[in-house]
This record gives structure tokens, C-alpha cells and sequence, in this order.
């Protein structure tokens, strides 16, 4: 199968640059893959479709501060760091711009208290950086770091917690898992009232958002490694639900790449931790996932084949057209769909 294969046109008008207020106010295409409609709501009416004894699956990472911005040592230019996950004490695994310029051996400063000094490279043009700091380093990246917010969003976010879930509970990732923005604690409790089951689980984002399909048969594109957790109450619940017949909800794709990794042969989710490189695309047959509440994504990208996965690829992008005809908002502060 072609990337290609997964392109629609957007105009560029449709690219979310502030998110909605409140949270739950942005719009929400509802998709029944049974019928094939397309029925146009708010996110608020998502409760509608939610029934008592559903299992709705959220991932409670946290964004970090995880952009830093410095200059070389002995040099005026301006260079960016991305922190993508922790190595230990002192390394992290970094996307760096301008990479020409970033060998190893590089020491970059970014603060008085913070500096850095590149000693690896990675297959894919990422970095290993030994950072340099006296004091706790979460403290220092919070007053030197900022939120790390996809190149499209041309705007400065006034209110840093909008580019977190209200559920965010873990520091760890590179990028919000943004299905979550659209939540309020207030919808929340209503959900819970109505009999559903919220379960929260782990994923924190990394290199895989942030790297587009480049080859031209999705087969040959490779993702990266991103930490996950499940616990054994979460992993209960879960399988639970599959054994009872019960739906299976999923709030975001990395909702879904996390239960489809940690599923076995049987069918049910294996409690723990580890890292996955899972690549969902079609055709693909899931496991543990009944359905998927998602924004959409970017033209071929690894997202957007996940949702073709469990809608169909022609029937996905119908869906994107019907979104892009009738103005919905797109990508991280975007709005929202429910596939059914």
C-alpha cells in the first residue's frame, strides 16, 4: 500500500491554531462504521453515545517543557533541542535543529544553570545529549524549557495546561496525546455517572509523532520505540469488558497502539511495562479496541492509517472530506471524532 494512498487536501485555514474554550465545546464528527452516516455534534454530546458498562481508555502522560532553545558555544546562531525521552540521570534521546551543526562533541548552553554537550548520534538524525546543571533538573527545565508545540501551531499558547488532559498525571512525553484536550473534569464525572468505566493508562509520546511516512510503501516505514505502562487493575477492567461483551473505548490513537501492543494471542491485555514500535495500518485486525475517539491528522501520516485501519481507508478519508467541506478545525487543537 502506497502513502499516497492516504493524502486528502486541506487548506491551510482548517489548521487549529488556538484550542477551543471551553474544552469541550469544539465540534465532533460522530461515524457509524455500521451505517456508514456522518453525524455532526458537539463534543459534549459525546456522552450520547456512551453507554453504561463501557470501558473508555485514557492515556495520563504529561507533557514536559521539552523545547529549549540555546546557542552553540563560541557561537551567536540559534539552536533547538526536543527532549524524547530520558536515558538516564543526565542523557536524553533530542531532536536537534540545525543538525549539521550539532555533532558530537558539540556543547550547546542554554541558561546559566543549563548546558549540554552532544555525545551520540541516532539512525534517524536524533541525538544523545549529557546535560549539565547543578540542582534538580525538573525544577531547571521548568524555568528554562517551554511546551513543545507541533510546527504548525504558528501562535504562542497563552495558557500552557491547555496543551495538557485534565487527566495528566506523568511527566514524560514530547507531545500531548491531543484526543484528551477536548475532556473537562465536569464531563468526566458525568460519564462515570452514567455507568462507564474510565481506566487510564501510559504512553508517553515521542519520535514517532513527529516523523512523517517518507517511504513510498508504508510497509518499509519504520517507528520508533515509546514507553508504555499498564497496570494490573487497568488491564483488569479492560479484560473484563472484552470478556463480557462490553466496548471497548478509545480516547486517542496512543490509547490504541498501547492496548493493541500489550495484547496477546488470547485476545486480552497483559498488565506491565516495556516499549512499542507497533505500526497499525491497513489491513489490521484488533484485538482489544471496539472504538476510537481521535482528532484528526495529517495527510499520510502513521495516524491517519491507524484510523483507516479500523474504518476502512476509503471510508477515512470520505470522513476527512466531509470534515474539510464543512470547516471542522484540524490536528492538535482541532476538533474531534468519534468512530463507532
Amino acid at each position: 500500500m502506497k502513502t499516497s494512498d492516504f493524502y486528502y487536501e486541506l487548506p491551510e485555514e482548517l489548521i487549529a491554531q488556538h484550542p477551543a474554550e471551553p474544552r469541550d465545546s469544539s465540534r465532533l464528527l460522530v461515524i457509524d462504521r455500521k451505517t456508514g452516516s456522518l453525524t455532526d455534534k458537539h463534543f459534549f454530546d459525546v456522552i450520547d453515545y456512551l453507554k453504561e458498562g463501557d470501558v473508555l481508555v485514557v492515556n495520563n502522560t504529561k507533557v514536559i517543557p521539552a523545547r529549549l532553545l540555546g546557542h552553540r558555544k563560541g557561537h551567536t546562531g540559534e539552536v533547538e533541542f526536543l527532549l524524547l525521552k530520558r536515558l538516564d540521570y543526565t542523557h536524553w534521546k533530542c531532536l536537534v535543529r540545525p543538525g549539521k551543526k550539532l555533532g558530537i562533541g558539540a556543547e550547546v548552553e542554554f541558561s546559566p544553570e543549563l548546558s549540554a554537550v552532544v555525545t551520540d548520534r541516532g539512525e534517524e538524525g536524533e541525538r544523545v545529549v549529557e546535560f549539565r546543571f547543578d540542582g534538580v533538573f525538573e525544577d531547571i527545565l521548568a524555568r528554562v524549557g517551554a511546551m513543545p508545540l507541533p510546527p504548525y501551531i504558528k501562535e504562542k499558547l497563552k495558557d500552557g495546561s491547555r496543551y495538557q488532559t485534565v487527566y495528566s498525571k506523568i511527566d514524560g512525553s514530547a507531545a500531548a496525546p491531543t484526543a484528551g484536550l477536548h475532556f473537562t473534569n465536569e464531563l468526566l464525572e458525568r460519564i462515570k455517572a452514567k455507568g462507564v468505566k474510565i481506566v487510564e493508562i501510559l504512553l508517553h509520546v515521542g519520535l514517532s509523532t513527529f516523523r512523517p511516512v517518507k517511504a513510498e510503501n508504508i510497509e518499509d516505514h519504520k517507528m520508533h520505540e515509546e514507553y508504555y505502562e499498564i497496570s494490573e487493575e487497568a488491564a483488569n477492567e479492560i479484560n473484563a469488558a472484552k470478556k463480557e461483551g462490553r466496548r471497548v473505548i478509545s480516547v486517542g490513537t496512543t490509547s490504541v497502539r498501547t492496548l493493541e501492543s500489550a495484547a496477546t494471542e488470547k485476545g486480552v491485555v497483559a498488565a506491565g511495562s516495556g516499549n512499542t514500535h507497533i505500526f497499525i495500518y491497513p489491513p489490521y485486525e484488533f484485538k482489544i479496541v471496539d472504538c476510537l475517539i481521535t482528532n484528526f491528522h495529517l495527510p499520510e501520516s502513521t495516524l491517519l492509517m491507524l484510523v483507516s485501519a479500523l474504518m476502512g481507508r476509503e471510508e477515512a478519508l470520505a470522513a476527512y472530506k466531509h470534515a474539510v467541506d464543512e470547516k471542522y478545525r484540524f490536528f492538535s487543537f482541532g476538533d474531534a471524532c468519534l468512530i463507532l
